[in-house]
């Protein structure tokens, strides 16, 4: 690769690892202050720090089609992610949901064949992404037997967290391709950001707040680090999708389910079974598969 396609792919590997840590913190800021609430307060503060250090956005200056599809799909991820996290029934299934996140780098690859007209790829493509939805149902099974009916009396008992954690996945993906075709250069998180917290904010005001917010010290930390970590991670990615190698990015980024798993597992204290380990290897297999089969010889 030219060397600034390569500069900018690294600057896009930092992203990937800063997002590992998202999942377990995430799920621990919502445990103070609320699904809604504690999102709320980490995109405000990802959003003042982005202002802070990038200047205020001016949606005048991004294309159309980017400013409002791409913002839609932005905010839309960002507000099922966590919500899909922090409405899970336990910090289990917590770390469950995160992992059907991480569908979206092999998504992210079989997209770009119709949006940015990747037109080699072989035909395990399409092995490569059923293992990795084979993975997501290893993952949601655990210690069970894994019968589709018990996978399917699992997902009912928490319908919401587990669509939102689908619809992230897809949304992220879309975002991905959109952003590659149409963005044209510009760079438009710093608003999508403000967009996203003026949104979890709404919600909460008109909403019932279960889970009353607690301003100590330890949350308002993992609040501070969330925010910065994001702010870091999005303006890195960003950048990464739109000058680097996207194919090599999204697969690069089947480290992430292992050390989002990993990280995750350490900091809430769990110990997953074998079985989600088994899942998380093949949703990193099936992205890498899927990787191959898109790589020029």
């Amino acid at each position: 690769m030219p060397a600034t396609v390569s500069r900018a792919t690294l600057i896009g590997l930092i992203a990937i690892l800063l997002w590992s840590t998202t999942v377990g913190l995430l799920r621990s800021v919502s445990e103070a202050f609320g699904a809604t609430g504690g999102a709320a307060l980490i995109y405000t503060t990802t959003a003042i720090l982005l202002c802070l250090t990038r200047g205020l956005p001016r949606p005048g200056a991004l294309p159309a089609l980017y400013l409002w599809l791409g913002g839609a799909l932005f905010v839309g991820y960002e507000i099922s992610l966590a919500l899909a996290i922090g409405l899970a029934s336990d910090r289990s299934q917590s770390l469950e949901l995160g992992m059907i996140n991480y569908l979206w780098p092999c998504l992210t690859i079989v997209l770009a064949i119709p949006f940015n007209h990747q037109q080699r790829f072989r035909v395990w493509l399409w092995p490569g992404l059923l293992l990795s939805l084979l993975g997501i149902v290893w993952v949601m099974k655990g210690s069970g037997s894994g019968s589709p009916a018990l996978l399917w009396q699992n997902m009912l008992r928490n319908p919401v967290a587990y669509a939102l954690a689908f619809i992230a996945a897809l949304t992220w993906a879309l975002y991905n391709n959109l952003t590659r075709r149409f963005a044209r250069g510009a760079n438009g998180v710093t608003l999508f950001f403000i967009l996203t917290a003026l949104a979890l904010w709404l919600k909460y005001a008109l909403s019932d707040h279960s889970v009353p917010m607690t301003f100590a010290l330890v949350p308002l930390l993992e609040v501070l680090f969330v925010g910065l970590s994001t702010a870091i991670a999005y303006s890195a990615w960003n950048h990464g999708i739109q000058q680097g190698n996207l194919t090599l990015l999204a697969t690069a980024s089947y480290f992430t389910p292992v050390l989002s798993a990993l990280l995750g597992s350490l900091w809430l204290g769990l110990t997953p079974p074998l079985a989600f380990w088994q899942g998380v290897a093949m949703i990193t297999l099936g992205s890498l598969i899927c990787w191959l089969a898109t790589r020029r010889l």
